[in-house]
C-alpha cells in the first residue's frame, strides 16, 4: 500500500479530550481507558510504519469533571484551581494512553517506549483574551451562588438561561515551557504525550517566574506550536469526523479531500463553512502550522489514521 510519505519523520498528532468519551453512558475512567486504547491502536500502526510522534490531547469533559468533584466537596475540602485541574487532568489521561501505548508495543513486539510530559504553556499576560473572557466552565449556578463568585472574582455569564456559569479566557500560546525535554525524549524514539488541553496556562512575572492562569488555551492551536517547534514533518488533527466539510450542515454541503493553504485560509476568511468552537480552530491550526514552516498536515477520525497515511480518506492540507 503506497503510502504518502516517502520516508516517515516526526508527527504530533492531536486527539479530542471527546475522542475518549464515546457518549453520556461512557464517561467513567474504565469506558475512558478502554476508548484510549482503540486510539493508541491506531497510532501504533502509524508508529510501526516508522513514524517518531508526540500526541496532545484536549481535557475539556475531564476538566469539568474534576471542576464538578471540587464544587460537590466544597462544603469539607479546599477547591481545585482550573490551572491544576488542567494539571491533573493531564496525568490522568496520558497515564492511560502511555499504558496503552506501552501495553501495545509488548503485544506487537515493537521496541518503543512512552512517555508523559505534563506541559506549561506560557501566554501572554496582556492578551486581549484576558479582558473578554468567553469560555464557560464548570457547572450551573443559581443567582445567590453567581454573585457570591462574582465577589470572588470570577466573571460570570447566564448561559443561554440554563443558568449562570464560570467564563475564562482562551488566550493564544507562545511558548511551550517543557520543549528542550519533549525534543530530547522524542530524538531518543520515546513517544511523548504532551501538551494536554493545551498546556497549563501560565504568564511570566517581571523577574521570568511562571504562575498559573484561570484560563484554557485552544488544544489545537498549542499542538500546531509544538509541530513548528519540533519541525514536524505532520500535524494530525484527530477529531469525530473522516473528512472536513464545507458548507457544513447545509444542503450544499461538501466533503472535501484536499486543501491548500491559500484555499483554507479563504474558507475560514468566509465564516460560513467551518463551526466556532468546533472545525474553525482545527482548520485555524492547521493554518498556522502550515504558515510557520510546517508542509503538510490531517485532519481525521482516528479510525481512519492509517488509510488517511495512503491517501486513501482523510482531509489532506498542503501548501499547494
Amino acid at each position: 500500500m503506497e503510502t504518502l510519505f516517502k520516508t516517515p519523520g516526526t508527527a504530533v498528532v492531536a486527539i479530542g479530550g471527546n475522542s475518549l468519551i464515546k457518549d453520556k453512558q461512557h464517561q467513567t475512567v474504565v469506558d475512558q481507558y478502554i476508548a484510549a486504547q482503540e486510539t493508541c491502536r491506531h497510532i501504533v500502526a502509524m508508529i510501526q510504519e516508522g513514524w517518531n510522534v508526540a500526541i496532545s490531547h484536549g481535557n475539556g469533559p475531564q476538566v469539568g469533571f474534576i471542576l464538578r468533584r471540587s464544587e460537590l466537596a466544597a462544603h469539607e475540602m479546599h477547591e481545585v484551581p482550573l490551572d491544576v485541574c488542567g494539571a491533573d487532568s493531564q496525568g490522568a489521561i496520558g497515564y492511560a494512553l502511555q499504558q496503552n501505548l506501552c501495553n501495545e508495543f509488548r503485544r506487537l513486539g515493537v521496541d518503543r517506549e512512552a512517555a508523559t510530559v505534563i506541559c506549561q504553556t506560557e501566554v501572554a499576560a496582556d492578551d486581549p483574551a484576558f479582558k473578554n473572557p468567553t469560555k464557560p466552565i464548570g457547572g450551573f449556578m443559581d443567582e445567590e451562588q453567581a454573585e457570591r463568585r462574582r465577589k470572588e472574582g470570577w466573571d460570570i455569564v447566564n448561559d443561554a438561561n440554563r443558568g449562570y456559569r464560570r467564563v475564562v479566557a482562551s488566550p493564544q500560546p507562545l511558548r511551550i515551557v517543557e520543549l528542550p525535554a519533549i525534543r530530547a525524549l522524542i530524538a531518543a524514539g520515546v513517544v511523548v504525550i504532551t501538551v494536554g488541553g493545551g498546556g497549563i496556562p501560565v504568564v511570566a512575572d517581571a523577574d521570568g517566574n511562571l504562575h498559573g492562569v484561570a484560563a484554557v488555551i485552544d488544544k489545537d492551536l498549542a499542538s500546531a506550536l509544538l509541530a513548528n517547534n519540533l519541525g514536524a514533518d505532520l500535524l494530525i488533527i484527530s477529531t469525530a469526523v473522516e473528512k472536513v466539510a464545507l458548507n457544513f450542515g447545509t444542503p450544499e454541503e461538501t466533503l472535501v479531500g484536499h486543501l491548500t493553504l491559500a484555499e483554507a485560509k479563504a474558507h475560514l476568511a468566509e465564516g460560513v463553512h467551518f463551526a466556532a468552537g468546533s472545525m474553525a480552530p482545527k482548520i485555524q491550526a492547521v493554518v498556522n502550522y502550515l504558515s510557520n514552516g510546517g508542509t503538510t498536515a490531517i485532519v481525521t477520525n482516528p479510525e481512519n489514521v492509517a488509510r488517511a497515511l495512503h491517501g486513501e480518506t482523510g482531509t489532506l492540507f498542503t501548501l499547494d
